[in-house]
């Protein structure tokens, strides 16, 4: 094909239009303009080498004059005369247009109206889909805002002109990133993205307009770099949007979205949708093995329903971890700028996400961030957000146990109703105790011990075994002038620790019976030291009720709880404690009384063992009673009446 002379204008080099299209119905401008294109068709065929200059100026007026004829287009006051003339033929239409841009847009006004031709244009001409790529490209780079919001606006559900326009913004290295730029603000601001183009134009542009692109685009059959480096982002910012879809959308929204699934024939869901954009992003990413394995464990129908989608952002996290730890320390830094954001609707997902990949992270760098997002929701509402934060603190403690200070707030979370709450808070605090070289301050160590001691009798023995092993820690490192405030608390978690010296489960009656050594040791009581060492733990409980005679009764009030425990042990070694505070209790009829009454209650126990034991007890507690009493003598009588129907036991006895 014949070059172009470099001093002419591409409008010398179109074809001319067929003669006698409508001459008599055109306006007197378009009859002004034919006259103007026949003059310099005919200077170029036939004074072109003798006056080259003539046909140059000749051009240049015709070029004025579109210009003019454009002004006053996009100004309000044309004719609709171009209009009729971009159309009347193809190649001179797209001639035109690029003459338009060729020459400069001096006004960023016309850049909006612009953009609409050439939207226009393609969808009349279907077969040429990229003769204006080059226009289009120009106008990208030099007014990216005002092309994409437009595009955005004239043509929200993405038809085909509409997706070769993005299809040839995004396949050029001078246009795509911005283009991602402003589809990922567009994203970001649900459900409306509100921003004017340089005509002034503030209409909304839906969040839903910019997937629906995206969408385009990722299912064309090549890969834009671009996309490579703001994959994190895209990524986020879909799965964001598949959780806040879900909520009511306004009218608007919803009728775009109508017009959409008409068009494309969509899911039913807005969510849905956001989540075939995600998994279409994925694929392009040649990571179409997350995608399946996310479909296996129907992790993607999880992911649509509010309540449960911060559990299956927890598997899609574990799954991007197997794919790229790059990638997912880039997540992780668009999650910090998320949540930094204040973007209370998906908090949650997102600390979960976070989370998940926080091994992948050097918090040398991005430690303390870290801490600060976990730390400012551990005191959260909600039950899930706390669980969330503590499984975050127990991986950054097992990471890093010296990194971090106790706080407050951990010691209160030990209250909380929920156990794995509770359990995750010890692990926490456990993890943080292994740095031997950290001392307790008394405000600290007080707050803890009066919450574990506590924790010694809860079901889960898990719970219990950490919070025996954290008092242990917690008395050892605390400060030394601060001891005797703690004195108090250690001496109440003497008699629980005792119990659970019989504890089924194995690890808790070892771990009870050390920490009970160094409560000893702690109030300096070497008399029980050594019970406890040569393993006379019956005398040992001697001692305690022997001791204090005005606490026999405050001992017994502890001890009473654990004839319901459902370990058999517990329960014999409770009646046995029992029994011996009843020797101590001389005088005080009152609390004779309620012993009497439990151990009765306890010849009906389910173990023969404690319901002899307990039978026994009693009648010897009456025996050596010197109270008179009707009340106590009934209770003999009774005695001697259940000791005779149950011979059984007596021989046990």
């Amino acid at each position: 094909m014949e070059q172009r002379p470099p001093s002419m204008t591409k409008l010398a080099w179109v074809e001319e239009e067929e003669a006698g299209a409508q001459t008599a119905q055109q306006p007197e401008e378009l009859e002004q303009f034919q006259l103007l294109q026949e003059d310099a068709a005919e200077e170029r065929t036939q004074e072109q080498e003798a006056a080259p200059g003539r046909f140059c100026g000749t051009a240049q007026t015709l070029c004025d004059s579109i210009m003019c004829l454009w002004q006053e287009e996009t100004a309000g006051v044309g004719t609709g005369l171009l209009a009729e003339l971009l159309f009347l033929n193809a190649e001179t239409g797209a001639a035109m247009l690029d003459l338009l841009v060729e020459e400069g847009v001096s006004d960023p006004t016309q850049v909006p109206a612009m953009v609409r031709y050439i939207h226009q244009w393609l969808t009349a001409n279907e077969s040429a889909g990229h003769r204006l790529d080059e226009a289009l490209l120009e106008l990208t780079e030099e007014y990216p805002s005002d092309v994409m919001i437009t595009l955005l606006r004239w043509a929200p559900s993405c038809d085909r002109a509409a997706a070769t326009m993005w299809g040839t913004i995004m396949s050029s290295s001078r246009t795509a990133e911005p283009a991602l730029q402003l589809l990922l603000d567009a994203l970001s601001a649900w459900p409306v993205y509100s921003v004017y183009t340089s005509d002034g134009d503030n209409a909304g542009v839906f969040a839903l307009a910019a997937t629906v692109a995206l969408w385009r685009v990722f299912n064309l059959t090549w890969r834009s770099p671009v996309v490579l480096e703001y994959f994190p982002n895209l990524f986020l910012r879909l799965l964001f949007q598949a959780y806040i879809s879900t909520q009511e959308m306004p009218e608007e929204v919803e009728t775009f979205w109508k017009g959409c699934q008409e068009e494309h024939g969509l899911a039913a869901n807005p969510n849905s949708f956001a989540l075939q954009t995600l998994k279409a992003l994925l694929c392009q990413m040649r990571y179409e093995h997350v995608v399946v394995s996310m479909e296996r464990k129907r992790a993607w129908d999880t992911l649509l329903c509010a309540d449960t989608h911060h559990y299956a952002v927890r598997l899609l996290a574990r799954e991007m971890r197997r794919v790229s730890i790059i990638w997912c320390c880039g997540m992780a830094s668009c999650l910090f700028d998320l949540l930094s954001e204040g973007i209370s609707d998906w908090e949650l997902p997102a600390l979960a996400f976070l989370v998940e990949v926080l091994d992948c992270l050097d918090l040398s760098e991005c430690g303390e961030k870290v801490l600060e997002i976990l730390t400012s929701q551990l005191q959260s509402e909600s039950t899930e957000m706390r669980r969330v934060v503590l499984r975050g603190l127990v991986v950054l403690t097992s990471m890093d146990p010296s990194m971090f200070n106790l706080t407050e707030s951990l010691g209160k979370l030990l209250w909380d109703a929920d156990e794995d709450i509770v359990e995750m808070t010890l692990i926490v605090l456990s993890l943080l105790l292994l740095h031997k070289d950290l001392t307790i301050a008394s405000p600290i160590a007080l707050q803890l011990a009066e919450a574990l001691w506590h924790l010694f009798d809860n079901d889960n023995s898990h719970v219990q075994l950490l919070s025996i092993r954290l008092f242990q820690d917690v008395i050892t490192l605390v400060v030394a002038k601060d001891k005797k405030a703690l004195k108090k608390h250690v001496s109440e978690s003497l008699l629980p620790l005792f119990f659970h010296c019989h504890d089924e489960n194995g690890r808790v009656a070892q771990a009870s019976r050390e920490t009970l050594l160094s409560a000893v040791r702690f109030l300096k009581r070497k008399d029980l030291k050594q019970l406890l060492k040569t393993d006379q733990m019956w005398r040992l409980a001697e001692c305690l009720l022997g001791e204090d005679r005005s606490r026999v009764a405050e001992h017994l009030r502890q001890a009473l709880p654990y004839l319901r425990s459902p370990q058999e042990p517990l329960r014999e070694a409770a009646v046995r404690f029992i029994g011996i505070a009843g020797r101590y209790l001389t005088g005080q009829q009152p609390e004779f009384r309620i012993i009497c009454m439990a151990l009765q209650d306890m010849t009906d126990d389910t173990s023969p063992t404690v319901s002899c034991l307990a039978l026994q007890t009693l009648y010897i507690n009456l025996a050596v009673q010197s109270i008179p009493s009707s009340g106590l003598q009934k209770m003999r009588d009774q005695l001697r009446q259940l000791w005779k129907s149950r011979p059984f036991l007596c021989y046990r006895g």
